[in-house]
């Protein structure tokens, strides 16, 4: 199993002042601060799963609402009521993020579920496939909340910061995260011409509504 919920670096196209000038940057990476490819489906890119030590509590490993212990690389299946309970199944689903639906959009991190053999499974059948467990934490911070700083997917709310050399990610809007916010995303639009003329940046989010108009925080 890998998981993925670090912020990545989204790209833009940035609009500066009256003269026009325009950077482009486009879209999320992967779940953590390093910068991140762009992902096609708007979520941060996520790393290939590789298998690590499961062990199954209910009769489908993760199904929605189950619950995880701490850890991100190496994980169970626990109680939700037990004390090693950190976050829950809010959407489950086979295959990989790139090919399958998005997460919700609060969603907190992803974990990634490769394909396992095991000598005893959720049902008995020898395997436990390939898929992805969209998660969020039982208490907070809650990273993929409007503002948050994180999370799989930058949604209306989030405020990033410029990286540099085209691009952006994803920060904390209080000022509380490693940098300081910049612009905050104010509206999701199927158009760039639909967003606001205070603009001052576009942030491919995916969806059907695929523009985020971002302006200076």
């Amino acid at each position: 199993m890998h998981v993925s919920s670090s912020p990545g670096a989204v790209r833009a196209l940035v609009v500066l002042g009256a003269l026009g000038a325009l950077l482009l940057t486009g879209c999320q990476g992967a779940p953590g601060g390093g910068s991140g490819a762009a992902d096609p489906t708007g979520g941060r890119a996520a790393t290939s799963p590789a298998p690590v030590r499961t062990s199954g509590y209910g009769a489908v490993f993760l199904a929605v609402d189950e619950c995880s212990s701490f850890g991100r690389t190496s994980f169970t299946e626990v109680p939700c009521t037990g004390e090693r309970a950190a976050a829950r199944v809010v959407a489950r689903h086979d295959g990989t993020v790139r090919d399958g639906p998005r997460c919700p959009a609060t969603t907190d991190f992803v974990l990634h579920i490769s394909e396992q053999r095991p000598s005893a499974d959720e049902d008995g059948d020898g395997t436990v496939p390939r898929g992805y467990a969209c998660m969020r934490n039982l208490q907070p911070p809650h990273p993929g909340d409007p503002g948050g700083g994180g999370g799989p997917r930058t949604i209306v709310g989030d405020c990033v910061h410029d990286l540099g050399d085209g691009r952006v990610r994803e920060t904390r809007c209080d000022g509380e995260g490693e940098h300081a916010p910049q612009y905050r995303v104010t509206k999701a639009v199927d158009a760039r011409s639909k967003c606001p003329a205070s603009t001052a940046l576009y942030v491919r989010l995916g969806g059907t509504s695929p523009v985020g108009c971002a302006r200076p925080v």
